[in-house]
């Protein structure tokens, strides 16, 4: 859900944020019972200090993003989402020097505000409800900077880390798969934490404080991993080529029987078929799903061209594509089958989405 545009960026926030919301406002309302504060407003004062949070959360992605922008990378959107936020840039930085400036510019903002906030303490002493929402985000701005400092992905550390990397090898892979490793041990480390002090202290660890510090260690993990499978994504990526991955396609009118349309590509050993008009020009493309879904016994008495879905403009790709571009033409319009033609138009044949899938299934 869309709930502003700072700088022309869409923000949007998870539904489940909601849910996550409402047990924020009720733990840190049992967190104010000793505050001084009556019942009824330590839950005004929890859910004020909620949005509050999720408000520093917004200002530190949006560092992030003004920053990408300056160096002209264009930003979709940013997610907040119960952990945390998350700035969707569609590019990555060029070097490693502006990868470093995107990648502080979050934590450092974050420092700033608790900075700002520990001088507005020192200097009014507010006290009461003033005084205990700004000290508490003081803590939570110092915590969110601090923590995403750590040198390891998906932290904002890590993408520094990655970035120092990258400055040292000038491979930018060798970056990714250092960070996300060292994100792999702190998600090890948070997780033995709970463990660590009721070995040292024999003390017992809080149920919930256990439980939480898993969900981040599980968050990290998660993070650090994808991290790497982008990495082998992209090194993966020069070497797909549409001319490579495309199928033998066949031209056959609307009208011919089904049966005797895969007759045809057998002979001709095609693994698709493509629909023309009267004037030999491709207009559409059999579905191999529906083919797949036809009886055996029915395909004689089943036109090819029922089971056709129609070329429109956005379906039909240059047969020279490769990379990344061959990645974004096929996301910008999602399809199970598209028609490739050379520069000259004449058709090459046919790429099957699920060949693009199976390119990418070893990584």
């Amino acid at each position: 859900m869309r709930i502003a545009r700072p700088f022309g960026i869409p923000v949007y926030i998870s539904p489940y944020w909601f849910v996550i919301a409402g047990v924020f406002v009720v733990l840190y309302a049992h967190g104010y019972a000793r505050s001084g504060i009556s019942t009824n407003l330590r839950y005004v004062v929890a859910a004020a200090f909620v949005v509050l949070l999720y408000a520093s959360v917004l200002v530190h992605e949006l560092s992030h993003s003004v920053v990408a922008r300056a160096f002209g990378l264009p930003v979709r959107r940013i997610l907040l989402y119960p952990l945390g936020g998350f700035s969707e840039i569609e590019r990555e930085p060029p070097t490693p020097g502006r990868e470093f400036l995107v990648s502080a510019a979050g934590p450092a903002l974050s420092l700033v505000l608790a900075g700002i906030g520990f001088g507005l303490d020192r200097l009014f002493h507010p006290v009461g409800v003033v005084g205990v929402l700004l000290s508490q985000l003081v803590v939570a701005n110092l915590l969110v900077g601090i923590f995403n400092m750590l040198p390891g992905l998906p932290l904002d550390g890590g993408r520094m880390l990655r970035a120092g990397v990258w400055k040292l090898t000038g491979r930018p892979a060798s970056g990714t798969v250092a960070a996300a490793w060292a994100g792999r041990g702190l998600a090890v480390a948070v997780l033995l934490i709970p463990l660590a002090l009721f070995l040292r202290s024999g003390s017992q660890v809080q149920v919930f404080d256990a439980l939480w510090l898993a969900v981040i260690a599980a968050f990290m993990w998660t993070g650090a991993t994808q991290s790497l499978r982008a990495s082998r994504v992209r090194e993966r990526l020069p070497g797909l080529q549409a001319r490579l991955l495309a199928r033998r396609a066949i031209p056959i009118p609307s009208s011919l029987p089904l049966a005797e349309a895969i007759r045809r590509a057998d002979a001709a050993q095609a693994r698709a078929l493509v629909v023309v008009d009267h004037e030999d020009r491709p207009i559409a493309i059999v579905s191999e799903a529906a083919v797949m879904a036809t009886p055996v016994q029915r395909r004689p008495w089943v036109d090819a061209g029922s089971l056709a879905r129609t070329l429109n403009p956005s379906l039909v790709l240059s047969a020279d594509l490769s990379g990344m571009a061959l990645v974004d033409a096929v996301r910008r319009s999602p399809a199970t089958e598209y028609l490739l033609v050379e520069p000259s138009g004449q058709v090459f044949g046919v790429l099957a989405s699920a060949d693009l899938d199976h390119a990418f299934a070893g990584v």
